[in-house]
């Protein structure tokens, strides 16, 4: 069983950086490729970053590419989020996603991925 809990987020202005960390168990075994998704209300969960087991390959959303960097420690434990020059419109709840594999290539459609965290409040004012 894959368990995830994150951290970080809160209120932020516009043009501010903020970091949100993951902290999975029960990776370890089989490996885990991991991702963060958001929801801002009313709309649908989307994909905004992954990245792979074994390579660390990373893909991210068009809408945050450049900006955001996703990246893992070196136990492949906790996966974090760095955010730069966040947007009024990057305002949502951010879930950390995993699928249990090792494979090098990570999906974006939500249905993907089995284990979800609950979620923490990214806020960014104008």
């Amino acid at each position: 069983q894959v368990q995830l809990a994150e951290s970080g987020g809160g209120l932020v202005q516009a043009g501010a950086s903020s970091r949100l960390s993951c902290r999975s168990s029960g990776c370890t075994r089989l490996g885990c490729i991991m991702a963060w998704f958001r929801q801002a209300p009313g709309n649908e969960r989307e994909f905004v970053a992954s990245i792979t087991w074994n390579e660390g390959r990373a893909r991210y959303a068009d809408s945050v590419k450049n900006r955001f960097t996703i990246s893992r420690d070196s136990s492949k434990t906790t996966v974090d989020l760095q955010m730069n020059s966040l947007k009024p419109e990057d305002t949502a709840v951010y879930h950390c996603a995993a699928v249990l594999g090792s494979r090098n290539y990570a999906p974006m459609d939500r249905r993907d991925f089995d284990y979800w965290g609950e979620g923490t409040q990214v806020t960014v004012s104008e």
